[in-house]
């Protein structure tokens, strides 16, 4: 078949299947090369490489010419030009109609595949954070993405392939019509400017913090079945190059992952991961409903579920410890949505599976990410993560009254779980455990009251937290009224002295820590 398309003022004769008699080699990631360049060879197809591969081949007796035997000058300037030659760069941008006769003037070959992947400069400065400048830039491809955007432009005769996961399909594809079609080599071109967009957006990431371009490059992971109303449709995209998160979690049982189920477990892995002594997270409705740290995963569990049993109905649990038989026969006996753990002893996944339809995750629980996105009309916010660590030293005591040192404790335990609570939030805690959540209220009194009766008896001689300063006294009023024995909150406020003066009229301890958490 041929397509023809108008050109300069002809006619231009484009084959559906183009032959491959040559291919050039040169990748990073060598996964499959040598298994893929030794189906090429019983194809008949002429070889090309460069450095590492040809290295690899060589070893494997993969017969093929290095790529200083087609231009005739060797690898120079520590490998930084190899392949940026006429030699190379015709053979690969060359149409084979209108070109041909300057193509046999100057003793060009032509090359039908082009075999590509880069240097992994993401990989590289992402896990050695103390990396040079001078370092990183070492690890920046020219010739690779010069060469597979090249094939790319001209895929109406040349291949580009960058993904180690076509080579089994191209193979496939050889074999049956002895070439590689028009439609394939268009797919495989289209992966070629997504690569090579996403590697230069990483590399001015780089250079930029805050950059004035922001490039994504997001895969379709799934349809879901709707979001969060049966009224609309909703899908799941995946952050490339990303492998990380929820979208990557192993799930051992359960019905696929709603739009819900997604956001109320990434809102409870991103808590739970703010500790390393055994935690327990469950969440309702992006909101944590209750929280607790431990000298044990099981403790942490039961103390979390028990902090407010009515709303943990079908909620998300997230534990930062592997999931014990315990904690399965608990979750078995009542309804829960979602189960995250970083591993599951198999006497749990055997509980669990008596209840088939409850959806069991295992993946790591510590985030790394540094940034966070929210998408508004026309645009999206990128701002960092709140990693802030509020610490014993960073405590002011603003009152008469002193905290005791378990109530230091459960402050900072407080605070480490209300910066995931949605503003105006407030939380009452004692023994490293959440009795009382107040969260997303549109007035702080409302969270106050909110929190305060949620904790009901367990109230007495706990302590309070609050995401922002108090702007009147009326909140301390309301507490005062109550078991809170401290107070923990960031001041600043116009009113500070006034809610200073209420707490010391009641003998409750407040200590200020200088930053506010809030969450929107």
């Amino acid at each position: 078949m041929i397509c023809e398309t108008r050109h300069s003022g002809y006619v231009r004769h484009i084959m559906n299947i183009i032959p491959v008699k040559r291919a050039l080699l040169s990748v990073s990631d060598k996964l499959g090369v040598v298994e893929f360049a030794q189906h090429l060879t019983r194809l008949g197809v002429d070889l090309i490489s460069t450095g590492g591969t040809s290295k690899m081949l060589r070893e494997a007796g993969i017969s093929h010419r290095q790529v200083d035997e087609i231009t005739g000058l060797p690898e120079m300037l520590d490998g930084r030009v190899k392949t940026l030659h006429p030699k190379i760069h015709g053979g690969i941008l060359a149409r084979r109609d209108e070109h041909a006769k300057e193509v046999n003037q100057h003793g060009i070959e032509w090359i039908d595949m082009v075999v590509v992947n880069f240097y992994p400069f993401e990989k590289v400065v992402s896990q050695n954070k103390n990396i040079t400048f001078d370092e990183a830039i070492e690890y920046i491809d020219i010739g690779g993405p010069t060469m597979v955007r090249a094939a790319a432009k001209n895929a109406a005769f040349v291949a580009a392939v960058t993904d180690p996961n076509d080579y089994a399909s191209i193979i496939t594809e050889l074999e049956k019509t002895q070439g590689l079609s028009l439609e394939t080599r268009k797919t495989l071109a289209r992966k070629v400017f997504g690569l090579t967009a996403h590697y230069d957006a990483m590399i001015y990431r780089y250079f930029e913090e805050g950059p004035e371009y922001l490039d994504l490059q997001l895969e379709k992971i799934t349809e879901l079945r709707y979001g969060e109303n049966p009224h609309q449709k909703a899908s799941a995209y995946q952050l490339k190059p990303s492998s990380s998160g929820i979208l990557n979690a192993k799930q051992h049982q359960g019905k696929p992952l709603s739009y819900n189920n997604i956001l109320d477990a990434e809102a409870a892995v991103t808590c739970v991961s703010e500790f390393d002594e055994p935690a327990c997270v469950i969440v309702k409705h992006a909101n944590p409903c209750g929280a607790a740290q431990a000298a044990t995963i099981n403790e942490a569990y039961q103390r979390a579920y028990e902090a407010d049993s009515l709303s943990a109905f079908g909620g998300i649990v997230a534990l930062n410890k592997p999931c014990t038989k315990e904690i399965a026969a608990s979750i078995t006996s009542i309804f829960m949505e979602v189960v995250i753990a970083p591993a599951y002893t198999q006497e749990a996944l055997s509980l669990f599976s008596a209840k088939p339809n409850l959806r069991i995750l295992e993946m790591p629980v510590k985030q790394n990410e540094a940034w966070e996105m929210k998408y508004i009309t026309g645009g999206l916010l990128l701002q960092e993560k709140d990693t802030q660590i509020i610490t014993v030293h960073d405590l002011k005591v603003v009152t008469h009254a002193q905290p005791k040192p378990e109530e230091l404790d459960a402050m900072l335990f407080a605070w480490r779980v209300l910066k995931h609570i949605k503003s105006n939030g407030i939380l009452i805690a004692k023994h490293n455990t959440t009795i009382g959540i107040g969260a997303g209220q549109v007035s702080r009194i409302d969270a106050v009251d909110l929190a305060i009766r949620k904790a009901k008896q367990n109230i007495q001689d706990s302590i309070l937290a609050s995401d922002a300063f108090f702007p009147f006294r009326d909140s301390i009023d309301s507490i005062a009224k109550t078991g809170v024995r401290a107070i923990i909150q960031p001041g600043g406020s116009m009113r500070d002295e006034e809610v200073i003066a209420a707490c010391n009229e009641n003998n409750i301890a407040m200590v200020f820590t200088g930053k506010r958490c809030f969450r929107h």
